[in-house]
């Protein structure tokens, strides 16, 4: 067996470690020997509320990717504090929005859907979030795909959001 796959399974450690494989600006895999488009921070030895506002800036600024795998650590952090579902909506909304940008309706609706049903299930607020208005605009962008209004693509035309 290769020195680098001893370990348990998807856990870099100091026995092996995984190297950052390059990614395009919406975050898909590309070539080992491709140029890296996507440079994110290192979101496990962030904690969680340094995550989620990087979350929250990420989705600011429509970098749907970083602010995915940012809340997707927080959500990985938050486990017993009551804000997990909380944290996995978030992360399934970014996750929606990287399917729109990629041209994957299907993906899109999906996530987007399960994320407005997680954030609608938490009071006004939580974690700084209008959870309720948040979840209502992710109901109207499915809505505007359904209709053809937001195209699935990368010129997908998503306002930004403020979280």
């Amino acid at each position: 067996m290769p020195e680098e796959a001893i370990g348990k399974t998807g856990v870099p450690s100091t026995t092996r470690n995984k190297r950052e494989r390059p990614r395009d600006p919406l975050g898909r895999p590309q070539p080992w020997d491709a140029p890296n488009a996507l440079e994110m921070p290192d979101f496990d030895v962030l904690t969680l509320e340094e995550n989620h506002e990087l979350g929250r800036t990420y989705a600011h600024q429509g970098l749907w990717f970083p602010a995915h795998e940012a809340w997707e650590t927080a959500w990985k952090q938050s486990k017993g504090t009551g804000d997990e579902e909380l944290f996995k909506g978030l992360s399934q909304m970014g996750a929606g929005y990287v399917h729109l940008l990629r041209g994957n309706q299907h993906g899109a609706v999906t996530l987007l859907a399960r994320a407005a049903r997680r954030l609608s299930s938490y009071p006004l607020g939580s974690r700084g979030v209008a959870t309720a208005d948040l979840a209502a605009r992710l109901e109207a962008d499915i809505a505007r795909i359904g209709t053809g209004d937001l195209v699935p693509g990368a010129d997908a035309a998503v306002q930004v959001i403020t979280v």
